[in-house]
């Protein structure tokens, strides 16, 4: 049976949703790096421009961890945590930036500096806990995978002004998604938001600067 096309009106209403999201990214970022920077205790630390947006980015959110136990952002957060969105199904982007991620939270242990390290899933339907645990595993075992609902993925997605959209049907579809990793702590939210090209030795060392004067 043929297919019934998506109405236009449809079509026009996801287009406007996913720009308005990208947006809204692009207008969070944009606020961040062009924030001046006086009175931040981390300027030394920086070489962006975030100081004072913590209330703008992150936020209190209700997951499921890898273990199947209902966790919230004080259970996960403690102290300097890594926190990233992705999916285990990702053919490439995903698994590098994980193992990245996991360099670094390597790095720091090994120095006396240990940090949290999160993936948050963008897909809610294929990602159970047990996927999750197997797919962190395989990076580090102190890596934690969290995933959720359908609704709960949105809400903590928003609350970290991350993009993310599914690509495809069947079950070979992928998710477009936005690939910052986020330096949360919990008495004073974010910290620092690192791109996919820092290499991880420099990230390490970026860390290990806010870590110290937290």
């Amino acid at each position: 049976m043929a297919r019934k096309p998506i109405p236009y009106s449809a079509k026009l209403f996801a287009s406007l949703g996913v720009l308005a999201v990208i947006l809204g990214l692009l207008a969070t970022l944009f606020f961040a790096y062009m924030r001046p920077p006086g009175g931040d205790r981390f300027a030394q630390c920086r070489t962006t421009n975030i100081a004072g947006i913590g209330d703008v980015i992150g936020g209190p959110f209700t997951l499921m961890d890898e273990n199947g136990v209902e966790v919230t952002e004080k259970d996960v957060i403690t102290g300097p945590t890594l926190v990233y969105f992705g999916y285990s199904y990702c053919p490439d982007v995903c698994p590098l930036d994980g193992v990245r991620n996991a360099e670094v939270a390597t790095i720091l242990r090994d120095r006396g500096q240990p940090i949290g390290d999160l993936f948050i899933t963008v897909d809610a339907m294929r990602d159970t806990p047990e996927v999750m645990k197997e797919f962190t595993d395989y990076f580090d075992e102190d890596m934690i995978g969290l995933t959720g609902s359908e609704q709960q993925i949105i809400d903590v997605a928003k609350a970290y002004r991350v993009y993310f959209s599914k690509n495809g049907d069947g079950e070979d579809y992928l998710m477009d998604h936005s690939t910052l990793t986020y330096l949360m702590e919990p008495e004073i939210g974010l910290v620092e938001v690192f791109r996919r090209d820092l290499p991880a030795e420099q990230m390490a060392e970026r860390i290990g600067c806010f870590v110290d004067q937290i």
